[in-house]
This record gives structure tokens, C-alpha cells and sequence, in this order.
């Protein structure tokens, strides 16, 4: 089973296959926006931030090669505290998109309650608690926004609407949309770098958090390598 990963930057890309080594110059391959890296079973592309461009470059990568069994969004991202501390590991049981659909008098409305469209994707049970297990990772919702939050009225707010949320990303939901057009489960993993909430760049933890994501790669692997056809078919 080959595995797409899609990141949003090079750095984050560079993070995972680094659990394998140097990329040799003969296993890039380039698709319309992006480079795909390709080391053992593993594709890694940089796709770009935001869902549209995640879900783009991962519909891009996915068209490129039919041997794809699983994708994976990948990356740094805020964690809500105290679920998740700056440090920790998030793997998504499902994946939101936390601002789709309409601002009314009443409030927010999802896209779903208008009608069309979807606002959740849910990876498959089986590989959420292998992967989280074997990473040491929460579980939980994690939100794909468009703007990443920078208030505390905002991380409120989203904690209000959607209390299990644990991260958030502005990717994931790009990137399931994507896997999901195909067939194929989607898993989404994040390293926190800092926290949901006013922005305070000297607390980020950037690197720590590209070394923890490398870390959970590095043991994510034979999980992905034992997960079964059948366990794949497991929603």
C-alpha cells in the first residue's frame, strides 16, 4: 500500500522524510504546483497552506499514481488548551471544517444545515488508535479554518461550537476532500507548535514541534505497514 502525505511547506514536508533518509534527486517527481518525494511507500508533497491549495496539490498527487491506499495530512498546528499543550501530538478521529457555510443572525451555520456539502470527515477508527497509540498522541477533533485564529474571543468561540476539538490546521479538510473524491481513507496528524488563541510568536515551538512530527513518523511506519485491506474498511 503506497501512502500520500501532504504537508503545507517544506519544512514540514522535509520533517517526514527525514525519518527516511535523504531523498535521492531520481525520486522527485514533480506534479502542477508541487514535488512529490517518494521514499519507500511513502509520496510527501508540499502542497501549499490553506484547503484550497491542500486539497488541489493532494488531488494532483493522487491523480498521478493509482497505487495510493491511504492519505495523510500532515503538519504543525495550534492545539486548544489544556487538551493539547504546545509539544504535544494530535491524531484527528475527525476532521471539521470549522468555517464552512454561512454567518447569520442567529449565528453560524454550517455548510450542512444549508443544505449541501459536507463539514466532517471521519478517519477510520482501527488506524485513529493504532497511530495514536503508537505516537503517544490525543485524540480528538481537529478544525480546519481558513484564517487561523489569533483571538481569545475566536478560540472561544470555536471551542463553543465544536467542544472536542483538540487542534487546528488550515489543511486537513483540503486534503480529506481530496482522499475522499477517490475512495480512499484519510488520516490527519499534527504536531502543536502553539497554542490556540492570541498570537504570541515567542512561545511558538516550531522546531520542537518539526521534531516531534519526524519522531511520530518514525513510529508511525509499522503501523501503517500492518494496518490490513479490511482494517482499511473500517469507518
Amino acid at each position: 500500500m503506497r501512502v500520500l502525505v501532504v504537508t503545507a511547506v517544506p519544512a514540514e514536508r522535509d520533517a517526514v522524510t527525514r525519518v527516511f533518509g535523504a531523498v535521492p534527486e531520481a525520486s522527485v517527481r514533480r506534479v502542477p504546483g508541487a514535488e512529490i518525494h517518494r521514499t519507500g511507500a511513502f509520496d510527501v508533497l508540499a502542497g501549499g497552506a490553506g484547503p484550497g491549495a491542500s486539497a488541489a496539490s493532494a488531488a494532483f498527487g493522487l491523480a498521478s499514481d493509482d497505487g495510493y491506499g491511504l492519505v495523510i495530512s500532515a503538519g504543525i498546528g495550534g492545539g486548544f488548551a489544556p487538551v493539547a499543550p504546545v509539544g504535544s501530538l494530535v491524531v484527528a478521529d475527525r476532521i471539521g471544517a470549522a468555517d464552512l457555510g454561512a454567518e447569520t443572525a442567529a449565528g453560524f451555520v454550517p455548510v450542512t444545515e444549508l443544505g449541501f456539502g459536507r463539514a466532517w470527515h471521519l478517519p477510520p477508527r482501527s488506524l485513529v488508535r493504532e497511530a495514536a497509540a503508537a505516537t503517544g498522541a490525543l485524540t480528538g477533533d481537529i478544525l480546519t479554518v481558513s484564517t487561523v485564529t489569533g483571538s481569545a474571543d475566536r478560540a472561544a468561540a470555536l471551542l463553543a461550537a465544536h467542544p472536542r476539538a483538540a487542534a487546528e490546521s488550515m489543511e486537513g479538510f483540503g486534503v480529506a476532500e481530496a482522499a475522499g473524491l477517490v475512495g480512499l481513507p484519510v488520516l490527519e496528524i499534527r504536531a502543536v507548535s502553539n497554542a490556540v488563541g492570541p498570537r504570541d510568536r515567542d512561545a511558538w515551538r516550531i522546531g520542537d514541534a518539526l521534531a516531534a512530527l519526524t519522531g511520530a513518523f518514525g513510529k508511525l511506519v509499522p503501523v501503517l505497514e500492518g494496518w490490513t485491506h479490511h482494517d482499511r474498511h473500517d469507518s
